[in-house]
């Protein structure tokens, strides 16, 4: 789980562990075997001699396992608060971060964590940025434990033999994450059993939500175009509602903009007139056509297949003789593998071409028949059967 979610983010050098000696942490830390980390522990002055000696277990925890190990004390200055406290760690491990020379420091927030600080959010009051819960990567923090579950890492730390330290704070219901946890979640249980993966599952809505929200945001704004939360909000509910569709709509963005919506995501459209350029090709060589340049040529070397994805094709012909343009009313085309001629408007359908994307397609044609379809495929008349005569290829102007 550690390798797969250190591969995900692409994370090297120095790991700063954020180690307080409990499950969590020494479960992350006793993960993390093999890696360059710093085991990091502040101790927060709040319950005397048992504090202290919480950081003394941490210590020998790392000497044990020839970890590096680094501790500081708050002062008496700093407030015996929640919300303090947590602006004291998160200051710490950036300095930490700052003097070990990382840019990584693992926190272990898990499963549990995050369900507790969505349901304390909805009962402080919060939108929805709120309810996104705990990020699993936000600047130089990553939370790898933020999908395992408290019960999975106490199993865990007990099938490994690790001895975690017992915080008497985490049992005093006077801290509000300690209510929630011990008070609050039970009673909501005595309705819904699975509480905890519906926080989750609302904090993951939330979060695509936002993201989306945001690209939305970034698109509008790349084309200048002014907007509020009315219009965030009619583009969204638009991309919701064509996500599923093959072959998707439109929606007017401005007079000369469209924003495009299917399976395969969204695209912003531009009016343009439909070309009606059109070029003999009847010799190898290179040609010049819209914004392309299309060549032929006769075929040599080894044979390889390009992949239908691939602006370039091997066929079989007696000589050039085609003309290259967009499509027309009543092309045809016979697709590679087929018997028989169906109309290229069903062809573009079937290989899911947007409405939009469509006239834009260079063709090499005979007469209404399309040979060549750059980008999607070959007619089966002009197919390879022994070996090429010709290769041909489509690239954009430099």
């Amino acid at each position: 789980m550690i390798k797969s979610f250190i591969e995900k983010y692409k994370l090297s050098g120095t790991f700063i562990v954020a180690f307080s000696g409990g499950y969590d942490s020494m479960c992350l830390l006793d993960m993390l075997e093999g890696y360059d980390v710093v085991a990091v522990h502040l101790n927060h002055n709040w319950r005397g001699e048992e504090s202290l000696n919480e950081a003394k277990a941490c210590e020998k925890f790392c000497m044990m396992r020839g970890i590096k190990f680094y501790t500081e004390t708050l002062g008496d200055d700093v407030p015996h608060n929640e919300t303090c406290a947590r602006e004291a760690r998160y200051d710490f491990f950036k300095r930490c971060a700052e003097k070990f020379n990382s840019n990584v420091v693992f926190t272990a927030h898990n499963y549990d964590d995050n369900a507790e600080t969505v349901l304390y959010r909805i009962i402080k009051g919060t939108g929805i940025e709120g309810l996104k819960g705990i990020a699993e990567h936000r600047d130089i923090f990553y939370r790898p434990l933020l999908n395992t579950t408290r019960a999975e890492i106490e199993a865990y730390c007990k099938r490994k033999g690790l001895k975690p330290n017992q915080d008497s704070s985490n049992e005093d219901t006077k801290y509000k994450r300690n209510l929630i946890r011990k008070k609050i979640l039970p009673i909501l249980r005595e309705i819904n059993p699975k509480v905890t993966d519906a926080l989750n599952s609302l904090s993951k809505i939330a979060s695509e939500d936002c993201e989306e929200k945001n690209k939305i945001r970034e698109l509008l704004i790349s084309h200048s175009i002014d907007y509020d939360k009315k219009k965030i909000d009619e583009i969204y509910e638009f991309i919701n509602e064509n996500k599923n569709s093959k072959s998707g709509k439109t929606l007017s963005l401005t007079k000369d903009l469209w924003l495009y919506a299917n399976e395969n995501g969204t695209d912003v459209i531009t009016k343009s007139q439909k070309s009606c350029s059109e070029i003999n090709i009847t010799e190898c060589g290179e040609y010049e056509f819209d914004n392309f340049v299309f060549s032929i040529r006769p075929f040599e070397g080894e044979i390889k297949f390009p992949s239908d994805k691939e602006f370039k094709a091997l066929i079989n012909i007696d000589k050039p003789d085609f003309t290259l343009r967009h499509r027309k009313d009543g092309d045809i085309i016979q697709p590679l593998g087929t018997k028989g001629t169906q109309k290229l408007k069903k062809y573009l359908n079937e290989k899911k071409v947007p409405n939009h994307k469509k006239d834009g397609i260079v063709l090499l044609c005979n007469d209404n028949e399309v040979l060549w379809a750059g980008g999607l495929g070959i007619n089966d008349k002009i197919k390879v059967t022994d070996k090429p005569t010709h290769i041909i290829e489509l690239r954009g102007k430099l």
